[in-house]
């Protein structure tokens, strides 16, 4: 759907996304990354103001940088811009092409694709504290035992409270479930 390629920025917060994909030429996101384009990309601004799809010719949002115009030298003359989710975890992606316009139904599967990935990939932030303060110390390098100690709990107490955080977080094993937590900054 995006023969020129595609950045995908999943749940943004606090600046960052949680998962972040791109597929444009390295050429361009060398290009983007030295002059530090995110910061004044004109398809970023409209994606934490507006929810939807929009092409890129359709974008009013200046562009005193001419990054449309840079873009479209490597390849990326034609695109889309997709932002969903609310604006404390907002997605934003865009897709691009050479040779023409997106239609209206490749903007609307495209869109439709964007929110379904928005939607299944969605952080958990229902730990408990207990489960925090548990993968905490873990993370800290405490053993079981240690951490336990350090709770005033005991160990087979921490092994529940760390068992219902991996649940929690889709998690196979706590060291998953610790990274996940920190991928999610809920740690």
């Amino acid at each position: 759907m995006s023969p020129s390629g595609y950045y995908l920025a999943l749940h943004i917060r606090y600046a960052t996304p949680l998962l972040a994909f791109q597929t444009y030429p390295q050429q361009w996101i060398d290009h983007y990354t030295e002059q530090a384009y995110a910061l004044r990309d004109p398809t970023v601004a409209w994606g934490f103001s507006v929810s939807g799809a929009a092409r890129w010719s359709e974008v009013t949002i200046p562009d005193p940088f001419g990054i449309f115009a840079q873009a479209a030298e490597y390849g990326l003359k034609y695109g889309v811009i997709v932002s969903c989710g609310p604006i404390a975890s907002r997605t934003i992606a865009g897709s691009a092409r050479s040779d023409r316009e997106f239609d209206d139904d490749e903007i609307d599967a495209i869109r439709d694709l964007i929110e379904r990935v928005h939607a299944i990939t969605q952080p958990p932030d229902n730990l408990t504290q207990a489960q925090i303060e548990a993968l905490k110390l873990i993370a800290a390098g405490d053993r079981y035992s240690a951490a336990a100690a350090k709770l005033g709990i005991s160990e087979s107490a921490l092994k529940a409270r760390l068992n219902s955080a991996r649940q929690t977080l889709l998690a196979r094993t706590t060291a998953e479930a610790v990274q996940r937590a920190k991928d999610y900054r809920l740690i």
